[in-house]
């Protein structure tokens, strides 16, 4: 078919048109950031339908949101307007496979008006067999156990299939032995949790294939959005169900997959012409995003991967500014210098809601979040909490409260069983009506009741340790400054202990957040001070009406486009994240470099990369190396700009460095030596 014929071919590029038209056989379509995939997608939907190919319900469509399903049903159905072809299948790999399910049930022995649970009933259901096993939930997370669980269900393994490799593993077999029963019981109960509906329709595929047939005949065309986030059942899945026509279609960006902590496969993308042998690659690189700068700095930085299909990003817009390259003496100068850059360059040309900041990290949030408080800039924390409403924060805080005036029953209430004393909700009931009844304090209540032995003995205890212990550390708030008092009170009270000794995805990320706590601490004199500033900064209006900063972190942002998009603490450890290369060594080290590509393409008009000479980071000061990206990005593209006076500087990036060995050239430590002398 010529490109002129059809109106709804006539606004596509050349590769477009190509991806387009040919839909018969399998195809890759390797899309780069801002090249109009989501377009190539509906059209080629509409394009089927048009030709007559097929008819709408021939047609299998799977998203990974239900947002993208839902624009690409209004897309498609926009460009076909009245056609009488029907509707495609179109949905997320879950909605579609519970579709499925609901026609199927029996033969994985359920009923067809099976539930699907979320994850609270998830967490209540293994905290039941937990219970019934003996094994300590304080010690375990449930969520950790739900975690693993899911990670075998993704790899579609059932819990007879699971192999511990390492024999000695208690811990693995404890949690296998709880998958075992966590199934019969799903099945008992007549539920599914998300990862059964895909985990389920692959055993029906593979045991049943009269079932099987129905569908891989009768789905003509299948085409697939964002294929490098697949998972190993996700992939299985598509690849049964393609397995007659074999007219598969899958589009994505294998230079942004960032998402294996979820079970995504890099190699599912990479290795679709191995598993379909006569596929055909089309590469979309013609972006409509971003400047060419921006796109030449990303596509330098992503060329250092090996594990790519490869392509190059290009504008036919403008060259545009180039890329901002900063160095700034510490974490606390980055904030303020972008903060500035924020309120005096940009503000009057952009609005603050096409403006965002890009971390690693979380816990980076936290200066700038401090920073735009301060200086009146509303700012929305996306896909996260702000810092002093995260609840280890807020713990935190509360004992310090407490500690510094008796009266604050809130702060009481909330730490009070934080970890837990033994102090149940009837004890904490007879505490507050005895409080409320004779208008004393929570904490003078306690004394009051334990006086007159009225509180259950268990709890006695624990309320009796918990009250030396808070009027031991305001005899310690004399001896100490408040940042010492804090590691005093997290040590003893438990609270680090329990962060620390307890099997939870989410306990590191705490552990890092109160880091940051201890280290904004120092900046005020004294414990008062530093509780006035928190006061102030959780009761000011955040929700400002207008605009605001984004701040989120660079996982949060994939998708999302933004005029201005500042990439700061990009330094060795931090970015790339040392955790992440002593787990997964070089894989680890590419996806965090596609992670940086990621930061870099969503911008469309400035980007402003920076990283600190010092940061605070892991509970320390310590002496820190510009990120081996830095060193990637191409000196044509970057502008390179003094810390302080934010003018042109004329030094020296370039680190050549061993980073096995730590090495760092003379010319690196010259540069050290110049911007610690000024």
């Amino acid at each position: 078919m010529e490109k002129s014929n059809s109106n709804y071919l006539k606004n596509l590029n050349e590769n477009q048109h190509k991806s387009v038209i040919n839909i018969d056989g399998p195809c890759l379509i390797v899309a780069g950031a801002g090249s109009g995939k989501t377009k190539v997608l509906t059209t080629r939907v509409a394009h089927i339908l048009k030709t007559k190919k097929a008819w709408g319900n021939q047609i299998l469509c799977v998203t990974f949101t239900n947002k993208a399903a839902k624009e690409m049903q209004n897309r498609v159905g926009e460009l076909i307007k009245k056609s009488s072809s029907g509707i495609p299948w179109l949905g997320t790999f879950h909605s579609l496979s519970a579709k499925f399910l609901r026609k199927h049930a029996s033969a994985v022995n359920l009923n067809s008006n099976f539930t699907i649970i979320d994850q609270d009933d998830q967490t209540r259901l293994i905290k039941n067999i937990c219970k019934a096993k003996n094994i300590d939930v304080k010690k375990i997370s449930p969520n950790f156990i739900i975690a693993l669980i899911n990670t075998w269900k993704n790899k579609g393994l059932l819990p007879q299939e699971v192999v511990i490799k390492n024999k000695k593993n208690v811990f693995e077999k404890g949690i296998l032995d709880v998958y075992k029963i966590y199934q019969q019981k799903l099945l008992d109960l007549n539920v599914c949790d998300f990862g059964d509906l895909l985990l389920h329709c692959v055993n029906i595929f593979e045991n049943n294939k009269d079932i099987l047939d129905i569908y891989r005949s009768n789905f003509k065309y299948i085409l697939v959005d964002e294929y490098q986030d697949t998972n190993f059942i996700q992939s299985k899945w598509l690849n049964l169900l393609a397995s007659k026509n074999k007219n598969i279609c899958c589009v994505g960006d294998d230079d942004q997959s960032i998402y294996s902590w979820r079970g995504a496969e890099i190699k599912n993308f990479l290795n679709f012409d191995k598993t379909y042998k006569e596929a055909k690659i089309i590469r979309l690189e013609q972006n409509y995003r971003s400047t060419q700068n921006i796109l030449s700095a990303a596509s330098s930085l992503i060329s250092n991967n090996d594990g790519r299909l490869g392509k190059k990003l290009w504008t036919s817009g403008e060259i545009g500014d180039l890329v901002n390259l900063s160095c700034y003496k510490n974490g606390r100068d980055e904030a303020i210098n972008i903060s500035d850059i924020i309120e005096k360059k940009l503000k009057k040309k952009f609005s603050l809601n096409n403006i965002a900041i890009l971390v690693r990290a979380i816990f980076q949030t936290r200066e700038f979040e401090e920073r735009f408080l301060k200086m009146g800039i509303g700012y929305r924390i996306v896909g996260g909490t702000k810092f002093y409403e995260r609840s280890e924060i807020k713990d935190c805080v509360a004992y310090l409260r407490l500690i510094f005036q008796k009266k604050d029953d809130l702060a009481f209430e909330r730490i009070i069983n934080n970890p837990k004393r033994s102090v149940g909700e009837s004890s904490f009931k007879k505490i507050n009506e005895y409080a409320n009844k004779n208008r004393i304090c929570l904490e003078d209540a306690c004394y009051k009741l334990i006086q007159i032995d009225a509180i259950k003995p268990k709890a006695k205890q624990g309320i009796l340790i918990f009250l030396n212990q808070i009027n031991k550390w305001r005899q310690d708030l004399l001896k100490n400054n408040h940042n010492k008092l804090l590691e005093i009170v997290l040590d003893e009270s438990g609270y680090s202990s329990m962060l620390k000794n307890k099997k939870d995805l989410e306990n590191e990320n705490r552990l890092e957040n109160i880091k940051e706590l201890l280290n904004a601490m120092k900046e005020f004199d004294n414990l008062e001070g530093f509780l006035e500033h928190v006061a102030l900064a959780t009761s000011i209006d955040q929700d400002w009406e207008g605009q605001k900063v984004n701040l989120m972190t660079m996982h949060a942002s994939k998708g999302l486009e933004f005029d201005v998009v500042f990439l700061p603490g990009w330094e060795e450890g931090l970015f790339p994240h040392q955790k992440t290369m002593e787990e997964r060594g070089n894989e680890g080290l590419e996806e965090e470099r596609r992670l940086a590509y990621v930061g870099i393409t969503r911008t469309k008009k400035k980007t402003y990369v920076s990283f600190a000479m010092n940061r605070f980071y892991q509970g320390d000061w310590s002496a820190s190396f510009a990120s081996r990206f830095i060193d990637e990005l191409p000196d044509e593209n970057i502008e390179k700009f003094n810390f302080d006076q934010n003018e042109k500087e004329d030094f020296e990036f370039n680190q050549d460095l061993d980073y096995e060995e730590g090495a760092r050239s003379p010319g690196w430590l010259r540069l050290q030596k110049k911007l610690k002398n000024k």
